[in-house]
């Protein structure tokens, strides 16, 4: 009779502790029309009427420990916004880490916000961050592709100010915003309240409890449940925009006359919410240059294209409804449209996404196997890329894509099926399988050979893989299985691109490949020492092309660790075999065809950021490592190093320094330097003034190479770049650019190219 009592009052007490756990995880909001100015002071009398919640637990670097900080959020919604205030309590105001920067450039600093799943089912959440400053960061967090997207901007507003206690954030959220279904009463949707407190660790703070063992942490976020009366209300946005500019460029080895250029061009954007859930985004003879440049990348000794991340509104804007497995839909492809067109939004389980613009020229990348290249064709083209998904059910979702590209010689035609499966809170199965469909011009080929087209001996891999007759049909598929709980994690995949596919309008660099990937790793946690993670990993792959030719089999392994002053430290190894050029070049076998070098490193990469002053990296390789140049085995010593360093509350300085060396046959075969520098002064969150300079500088050992090289070559880009942001939408920029080069011809660098260039837009809200 007692074990029986006690059983039950076991059971009782389960439940009830059950009931308080999930009632601290859902919320209510209320509706609230009083009027609130947002400024950071909550002196409006309606925050007394406010829902209010705190933030109890640690969930990262521990699991659900009691925070070191009491932080205390309000809320409400008045049917077409969310307003929400932090209040951020700090026992060392001074030790605050807050700093005027720019849009999205405050990660790493005292952070506060709120992520919002409108669907309540765990694939995307909108998430709005703001500093004690008042300094905004939005992005989108995407479960299916595991990415967070910072390029999302959405208009919306906020305040903070420091107090004497810690500081106080007001946030109010258009919820015009974010899709969402506009139905008749009451809605959930899922939040989840954070804030990040970066002292000794970078603690992430939630109301919400989280479980390592599950794998989807949108999955795991609170629900908040209220919105009767909500709208998305008129939701057009009208974007004129004009483009100013004059420039010149010569060729320094030819006369050294400038050609002058001027641009004024008018252009329009427009986003359109046809209804709650689909939205409309169109642009008229728009200006897609990139206003701030690129972060520059090294790129010698290796034989692929290198990957630059879309930067220009129209493309970023709802991108996450193009992705997939693979990256099939890349648009920085697309160079210079006269206009665009997308449609993007989610009806209950369907989302879609579909866009088309057209391209003054036509540019795509010749996938190989040892190498690729990008081709031009002088046409016009029209890009279209389509994008459907189905969420079945919570743990079942099934995809189509499909992109086209077509000039007047020149076809690609891409069609895809894709799933994620999520077997269990720890196991989850992707699966794409892509077909392609591609019509080369007949005369493509010539741009790849060296000299004369007609010698076979004169033919290259791009050459050999665009010299088709007739239509090139070819498949490419994804599996990737992963097992992820709190201790451990196992990967398997399977990655196969036929020689004949081609994904055009995406980022593909390699064909004729056929890979198995298996890997895995061990984790322990500490909360009582100077290290809270260590994790132990590594993983096993082999590579053949359509014929079982070997191409590259590699193991390596790392063990890494999480410790205080926010630090991040890696060990590597790696044994990796791997076949050189082709002895010939028109003959695309491996086997009989290439040499097999073993190439054996070593790399260490350190992370840390001590106080608010600095943060710097520095990763370092060293070993074995293929000379592509004269097809042997070299010897190399590779770093990446760089610094964030905060002067004041207005300035910072960005220093990230490249450093390549290679030896070859017992001797130096070359040495590269890269630096890139920028310098920002922020006057406040609308407006900065940049100063970017990137150098390269490469010195080789030309007696050392089998062809004809520049014995040194430098290039040097300056840019310097005011801005006025409104809003992400309503902006002015003000630029000047110059780029000089030099190789032996010239022995002194020499600009090439300057430009003077002014952009204005503004986002009308009827």
């Amino acid at each position: 009779m007692f074990n029986r009592l006690l059983m039950l009052a076991l059971l009782a007490m389960t439940a009830l502790f059950a009931f308080k756990a999930v009632g601290a995880d859902n919320l209510s909001i209320p509706n609230l029309q009083s009027a609130v100015v947002i400024d950071g002071s909550l002196d409006d009398a309606v925050w007394q009427q406010s829902g209010e919640v705190s933030l109890d637990y640690v969930t990262r670097p521990f699991e659900n420990a009691t925070p070191p900080v009491n932080t205390r959020v309000k809320f409400f919604e008045n049917g077409t916004e969310l307003i929400v205030a932090f209040i951020s309590s700090d026992p060392d105001p001074d030790a605050i880490r807050a700093f005027l920067r720019d849009r999205d450039r405050s990660f790493g600093e005292d952070l506060v916000g709120v992520k919002l799943d409108p669907y309540n089912d765990g694939r995307l959440a909108y998430q709005f961050f703001v500093n004690p400053l008042g300094v905004q960061t939005d992005a989108i967090e995407n479960e299916m592709t595991g990415n967070e997207s910072a390029s999302w901007n959405g208009i919306w507003e906020s305040a903070g100010q420091l107090t004497d206690a810690g500081f106080v954030v007001e946030m109010r959220i258009p919820l015009r915003l974010m899709n969402f279904l506009e139905v008749d009463g009451e809605k959930t949707w899922g939040v989840e309240f954070v804030r990040f407190y970066p002292r000794k660790d970078n603690y992430r703070i939630s109301h919400v409890r989280f479980d390592r063992d599950n794998a989807c942490t949108l999955c795991q976020m609170g629900a908040v449940s209220g919105f009767k009366d909500a709208k998305q209300g008129e939701k057009i946005t009208i974007v004129p925009t004009a483009v100013a500019g004059v420039s010149r460029s010569r060729d320094p080895l030819e006369n050294g006359d400038w050609e002058y250029d001027n641009n004024q061009e008018v252009g329009l954007d427009v986003n359109w919410g046809i209804t709650p859930e689909l939205t409309f985004s169109g642009t008229l003879n728009p200006d897609f240059s990139q206003v701030e440049a690129d972060e520059a990348q090294l790129n010698i000794n290796n034989n692929f294209n290198l990957f630059f991340s879309e930067q220009r509104p129209f493309f970023v804007e709802n991108a996450d409804y193009f992705s997939s497995i693979q990256n099939l839909v890349y648009t920085r492809n697309i160079n210079a449209p006269d206009y665009g067109a997308k449609l993007t939004g989610r009806v209950q389980k369907h989302s879609v996404g579909v866009f088309v613009a057209n391209d003054a020229s036509t540019s795509f990348i010749i996938p190989g196997n040892r190498g690729s290249s990008v081709a031009t064709l002088e046409e016009k083209s029209v890009n279209f890329a389509g994008r459907y998904r189905f969420d079945y059910s919570d743990d079942l979702s099934l995809g189509l894509v499909s992109t086209v590209r077509n000039s007047d010689s020149y076809q690609n035609i891409v069609s895809g099926i894709d799933s994620r499966y999520r077997i269990s809170e720890q196991d989850t199965l992707r699966v794409q399988l892509v077909h392609s469909s591609t019509d080369y011009p007949e005369e493509l080929f010539k741009q790849f050979c060296d000299n004369d087209c007609q010698l076979a001996s004169e033919l290259s891999e791009p050459a050999l893989r665009t010299q088709a007759q007739d239509t090139l049909n070819g498949l490419s598929y994804r599996i990737f299985y992963e097992r992820v709980n709190e201790d451990y994690f196992v990967r398997a995949r399977r990655v196969v691109d036929q020689a004949d596919f081609r994904a055009d309008l995406g980022f593909n660099n390699n064909v004729d490949r056929q890979r198995y990937i298996f890997g895995g790793g061990y984790r322990w946690y500490n909360e009582e020492s100077w290290w809270n993670r260590v994790q132990i990993d590594g993983d096993w792959d082999i590579t053949h092309n359509d014929n079982g030719e070997l191409i590259e089999k590699e193991l390596e392994g790392q063990i890494r660790v999480n410790a205080d002053l926010q630090s991040y430290f890696e060990l590597g190894w790696v044994n990796r075999t791997r076949v050189g050029l082709r002895q010939d070049p028109s003959n695309l076998a491996i086997d009989g065809n290439t040499t097999q070098f073993e190439e054996t490193a070593v790399n260490a990469f350190i992370e840390m950021q001590p106080n608010s002053l600095i943060e710097f990296y520095s990763f370092w390789r060293m070993g074995d490592r293929v000379d592509l140049s004269n097809n042997r085995l070299g010897e190399e010593v590779f770093s990446e190093s760089g610094f964030d360093l905060n002067l004041g509350t207005n300035t910072s300085v960005s220093l990230d320094y490249t450093y390549s060396e290679l030896d070859s046959a017992n001797q130096s075969l070359f040495v590269a330097n890269l630096i890139d520098t920028r310098i920002t002064y922020q006057f406040d969150p609308r407006q900065f003034l940049r100063l970017i300079v990137a150098f390269s500088d490469i010195k080789r050992n030309a007696s050392n190479y089998i062809v004809e090289v520049d014995e040194k070559s430098r290039n040097l880009g300056f840019q310097l770049l005011y801005s006025y942001k409104v809003n992400p939408l309503t902006k002015f920029f003000l630029g000047y650019s110059q780029s000089a080069y030099d190789n032996d011809a010239l022995n002194r660098l020499a600009t090439d190219n300057q430009s003077l260039f002014m952009k204005f837009s503004y986002a009308w809200l009827p």
